[in-house]
């Protein structure tokens, strides 16, 4: 398997566009991509699935450290030709002030991959090259191979920017120049792109991507200058296995329009726990899968489908039945919401409530500004469904919402912590399920995803 990362110097500059055409035209030629995204990002790697027909992995170093890093990137790259790396904000932008945990960066020091740097060069001329200087001398273990000029104004800025690094920095490889086109603009909202479940690029935006790319860019120097990787994917402790098929437990996951939020790897880390997992959309689906023995809400947009999601009584009131039967169900962020009484409708002035299943007894409105941001670990202060007391994990949070206070007598399982930062008690607990905020990446603490199925196997051995 062949690697490269799509990089920038910054967010906003263009590499989601261009990774998706260079994905895109990869598999053209018949070559199989696995796509990868560096960061806590949902959005892109739902595009990446999309034209890249497989899943996209996160990939950060922060949130699971190096060892599963590593692992997780081999062992999705098997079988495939080339992975495509989608990089997170600026090249070197991680956690603190001079610490790169989370970056880009690291993950090319982690992979190995060579850097394609993005930059938008829209009101530059020279000193582009000056910038790519100093990013591809910042740090001598990343390789900066080679840069894309993105919003180019014409041929003759082009040609422009293209002397200015050869004169600069002759070894970094100027793939190409991609003009202004207000075609291959992807519709945003309050956290993020819109996802692709809901605007899954029309075949004119992706045909037109990729006769772009193939235009302005040289692709067959991109192949050439890809890194090889020929090391043992094998995976320790590969708990599938060890639980062999006659021990697996069904366990249903919310994906759809609305719960589509969650980490591939923490879908992979429950099956290789035990469980089979099938899914099943809150939104249109009228009852649970038959015979599971837990439930997993991951996040997403239920307030924008708020509407639709009350009006499914029948899957509200399973989801309720199944909570007071005892059976263990995790939820976070967008599955939290789904959970309490609902979400205020904004868009009215006397601001009705959309019910939802209510068993959180307090209810959710969006705010016109971010509430929350950034990296979180957790310490488990009670034994639950996620393991014994005193586990350690990691993960994110991103959200617009706010909830009340939930009740003083509700269980809070996690010590919360940014950094340093003590953030208080979060992880609400009613019976066998828990709810959080917190995006929790099963990578950090295996442990997790372990004793969830332990604990849905035994719920289910006890209703047969």
């Amino acid at each position: 398997m062949k690697s490269i990362i799509i990089a920038a110097p910054q967010s906003g500059s263009g590499k989601t566009t261009i990774t998706l055409g260079i994905m895109a035209c990869l598999r053209r030629r018949g070559l199989q991509i696995a796509p990868f995204k560096v960061g806590p990002d949902f959005i892109d790697p739902g595009y990446h699935r999309l034209v890249a027909g497989r899943p996209s992995i996160n990939l950060d170093g922060w949130m699971c450290g190096a060892d599963f890093v590593r692992e997780t990137f081999t062992s999705h790259g098997s079988g495939a030709d080339m992975a495509v790396i989608e990089g997170v904000m600026g090249l070197f932008d991680g956690i603190g002030e001079n610490g790169d945990e989370g970056s880009t960066a690291q993950i090319a020091r982690l992979t190995g991959s060579p850097i394609v740097l993005v930059v938008d060069a829209g009101r530059m001329a020279g000193s582009a090259a000056a910038l790519v200087k100093g990013f591809a001398e910042f740090d001598p273990q990343v390789n900066l191979a080679a840069v894309i000029f993105n919003n180019v104004a014409g041929d003759n800025h082009g040609l422009l920017l293209r002397k200015s690094m050869a004169a600069a920095l002759p070894r970094v490889r100027v793939l190409g120049c991609i003009g202004r086109d207000e075609r291959l603009h992807i519709p945003s909202r309050h956290l993020g792109l819109l996802t692709a479940e809901e605007n899954p690029l029309p075949p004119g935006f992706l045909q037109h991507l990729v006769e772009t790319v193939e235009r302005c860019l040289d692709v067959d120097f991109l192949c050439h200058l890809s890194c090889t990787h020929s090391y043992d994917i094998g995976r320790p402790g590969n708990a599938m296995e060890d639980q062999g098929t006659g021990n697996m437990v069904p366990i249903a996951v919310a994906r759809d329009e609305a719960f589509c939020f969650v980490y591939e790897d923490n879908l992979r880390l429950l099956r290789e726990a035990g469980c089979e997992i099938v899914e099943f959309s809150p939104l249109r689906d009228r009852a649970l899968p038959a015979g599971i023995g837990g439930i997993y809400l991951p996040g997403g947009y239920p307030e924008i489908f708020a509407e639709s999601l009350a009006a499914n009584a029948p899957m509200k009131e399973a989801i309720r039945a199944a909570v007071e039967k005892d059976m263990p169900v995790y939820a976070e962020c967008g599955g939290f919401i789904y959970l309490t009484r609902g979400v205020m409708d904004t868009n009215t002035e006397a601001g009705s409530i959309h019910d939802f299943v209510g068993i959180y007894p307090v209810t959710t409105r969006m705010l016109p500004r971010r509430k929350a941001l950034g990296y979180r670990e957790i310490i488990t202060r009670q034994d639950s469904i996620l393991g014994k007391k005193g586990l350690s994990a990691r993960g994110h949070e991103f959200h617009y919402s706010e909830m009340a206070e939930l009740p003083e007598s509700t269980d809070r399982l996690y010590r919360v912590r940014k950094q340093e930062t003590e953030l208080g008690a979060e992880g609400y607990r009613y019976k066998n399920c828990l709810a959080s905020y917190i995006h929790l990446h099963f990578g950090s603490c295996p442990e997790l995803a372990a004793a969830f199925a332990d604990n849905c196997r035994k719920f289910n051995g006890s209703c047969s």
